[in-house]
């Protein structure tokens, strides 16, 4: 018999509760503090100069900042001190490095109306989509024109931009206002001046079919290149001015592809004569899915340059001018991501998850490799991350660079060899509580169906009893979680935010779910996913599963929340789930597929595409509305209302569906907010709110 009366038991046990939740709940920092850092994007690089540029958002208040090799000392070179949620995209540097060109406005992460105003301060007088030059040596930034997509000349002096579905230009100093140089039929895009800079390539979007075009001056019709009834795209100029790379694909229409099938992108490279428009096919991709064109295309010296998942895994290749075989540039169980040329067009620099190590998978580092060898040299390693890089004319690769518990400044390393040159550190206060930040461990666990997954586990340290625990989701989905800081702002966000949910005790997984890059094509493109099954979801139920399994999680406790592919995911688990999931936050997600099929629905024509029907079926049943009557866990919905991904409409629905059913739900709507969330206030109430709601869910159920 215990000698301990059951009124002292009893306090022991309160006691012992009180003390472990103190351990896990006692915060090592706050949410601004964590986010208390500037975060830099859009490296780009001078052609003839070592200057360098890029964008820094500065808890809302986005600038250009630049420097200039050997030494690298980064200075800010704008002034907006205002958290209004206006975006710099489009970065560029003259070839000289004299002046810097970029876009404010817009919301270019949109799926539509990326070029429209975007006005998340609910501003009265509106907002612009402005061009904007401004002297690399300082002074007042000058604006150019209204419009977007600038491409600088050559020489340094004019700059061509598109306007109103046609192209217009306008002086690099404003010394003049803009002139339209182009107004004709469809939407133009795309363009590219020649190395010379007498000459515009540009792609004419029709609708059926796309074309590519030259203009040379307001006197001389436009030069069309072996214009035929195919989509054709992404014009490359020689580096002598006498021929243009495209990208040709079939055009629209044929027979409606199989409702249920993943449409296969089959593409060509064809190199246009820059004088007569006559053509000729250099190369043809072949059928298969994963022959599909993956992004990076470029004309280097005496070579093509291109991405491909033709052997399993997105990688670089090159075939000579004259055509042949493509050469595998990049072999090897990895992915490449983001590529850059140099001036001299010898040499690619890129990022790619490759390393000696086997957690490299789960980051990035920075190589070179010739244009026609297989010789991949890597210019960064071990267990930081570094990506984005750019060549600079004096041989120096510049990249971004960040660890698990520091944020992204830049660096840079001589190609000629020498040690990593760190700068831009002033992007990271002094303060910042680096220290107090956790090192994920990558796991592995198993879906139902055998699939195993990847995923980042945040574990906290000290501390006894049952934990709660979350299951984050990222959103693309073609995106890729990692064992630090991510590349994209939102999911660096997203990082920090899963720090301080461990931090107050949370353990926290992190889901690289199929659908996810990274893993191959096959994991990437899976059978059944999304719409045509969501296979992809029994990936976050074996997370739920895994963290159940965990000593020292509560299984009553454990939480999801994701955004936009994330939100989906999330809204799955709660109404499929709900006994595993006792709530979750679901940020702009989708939750109807057949939305989607829409334009299917409206049956502009007799004939449909083989298996509609039942397409229409498996959609709905991979949707989260099909299973609402399951949801019983309580939801927070959080969605901005000038969404350009996924219609604000989707979330009124559902959350109108579970408000009639009596689930207990609330709702952050963020008016005139895109999906992206431009405004750092708006990013903050966020993450405030996500980490709130957990708190007050779990609280109950303590």
């Amino acid at each position: 018999m215990s000698l301990l009366s059951t009124s002292a038991r009893l306090m022991l046990s309160v006691v012992g509760c009180l003390l472990a939740a103190a351990a896990y709940t006692a915060p090592a920092f706050t949410l601004a503090q964590v986010r208390d850092y500037a975060f830099p994007d859009n490296l780009v690089a001078a052609a003839n100069s070592s200057h360098v540029a890029w964008t820094v958002n500065d808890k809302g208040r986005r600038n250009v900042w630049v420097a200039t090799g050997p030494r690298f000392d980064a200075r800010q070179l704008t002034a907006y001190d205002r958290d209004d949620g206006q975006e710099i995209t489009n970065l560029s540097l003259s070839a000289d490095g004299a002046h810097v060109v970029y876009v404010r406005g817009g919301e270019h992460g949109g799926s539509w109306d990326r070029s429209v105003p975007a006005n998340p301060l609910s501003h009265p007088a509106g907002t612009r989509v402005e061009i904007l030059s401004v002297p690399i040596s300082g002074g007042v930034p000058r604006v150019l024109a209204e419009g977007d997509h600038p491409e600088i000349s050559p020489n340094g002096r004019q700059v061509a931009f598109l306007k109103d579905g046609g192209i217009w230009s306008v002086p690099i100093d404003g010394s003049m206002h803009a002139q339209p140089l182009l107004n004709l039929r469809g939407e133009v895009a795309a363009l590219q001046w020649s190395p010379q800079g007498d000459r515009l390539a540009f792609v004419s979007y029709r609708s059926s079919h796309s074309l590519i075009g030259i203009y040379t001056d307001q006197h001389t019709p436009v030069l069309w290149l072996a214009p035929t009834v195919a989509h054709d795209d992404a014009p490359r100029w020689s580096p002598d001015g006498r021929s243009v790379a495209f990208i040709r694909r079939p055009g629209s229409g044929g027979p409606p592809p199989p409702a249920m099938e993943y449409e296969t992108g089959s593409w060509q490279i064809w190199v246009g004569d820059a004088q007569t428009g006559t053509a000729r096919m250099l190369w043809d991709s072949g059928s298969e899915l994963r022959d599909s064109w993956s992004g990076y295309f470029e004309w280097a010296s005496g070579r093509i340059v291109f991405q491909s998942y033709r052997d399993g895994w997105q990688h670089l290749y090159s075939l000579p001018e004259a055509g042949g075989a493509p050469l595998l540039l990049t072999p090897g169980d990895f992915m490449v991501e983001h590529v850059a040329l140099s001036a001299d067009r010898r040499t690619l620099v890129f990022d790619a998850n490759a390393g000696s190590d086997k957690d490299d998978v789960d980051r990035r580092h920075v190589y070179r490799v010739p244009i026609d060898r297989s010789q991949m040299q890597a210019l960064s390693s071990g267990d930081g991350l570094e990506w984005s890089p750019v060549l600079t004319a004096d041989n120096h690769a510049v990249y971004f660079t960040a660890t698990d518990q520091r944020p992204p400044t830049l660096a840079a390393r001589s190609l000629m060899g020498g040690a990593v040159q760190p700068f831009a550190r002033q992007l990271v206060p002094d303060a910042y509580p680096a220290r107090a930040l956790l090192t994920p461990r990558r796991v592995s666990f198993r879906a139902q169906d055998g699939v195993m997954v990847s995923g980042q586990l945040f574990e906290p340290k000290g501390g006894a009893g049952q934990r709660p625990a979350v299951v984050y989701i990222h959103g693309g989905p073609s995106r890729q979680m990692l064992l630090g800081w991510h590349s994209m702002e939102s999911y660096a966000n997203d990082y920090v935010l899963n720090q301080y949910l461990a931090s107050r005790g949370y353990v926290v997984l992190s889901v690289n779910y199929r659908l996810s890059i990274g893993y191959g094509h096959p994991f990437q493109f899976p059978a059944e996913a999304g719409a045509l099954g969501a296979a992809e979801y029994r990936d976050i139920q074996a997370a739920g599963r895994y963290l159940q399994a965990l000593p020292g999680v509560d299984p009553r406790r454990i939480g999801v929340y994701g955004g936009s592919y994330g939100g989906y995911l999330t809204a799955m688990a709660l109404a499929h789930d709900s006994d595993l999931f006792a709530a979750g936050v679901d940020i702009n997600g989708v939750h109807d597929w057949t939305v989607e099929y829409s334009q299917l629905l409206s049956r502009k024509r007799y004939e449909q595409p083989p298996g509609l029907k039942r397409a229409l079926a498996v959609a709905w049943q991979s949707s989260p509305v099909s299973a609402v009557d399951q949801w019983t866990s309580p939801v927070l919905f959080i969605h901005g209302d000038d969404d350009r991904n996924v219609l604000v409409s989707q979330t009124v629905d559902m959350a109108r569906r579970l408000q009639l059913k009596g689930v207990a739900q609330q709702t952050l709507l963020l008016v005139d907010e895109t999906h992206s969330i431009l405004r750092y206030a708006n990013v903050l109430a966020v993450n405030q709110a996500i980490a709130d709601f957990f708190e007050r869910q779990f609280e109950r159920r303590r």
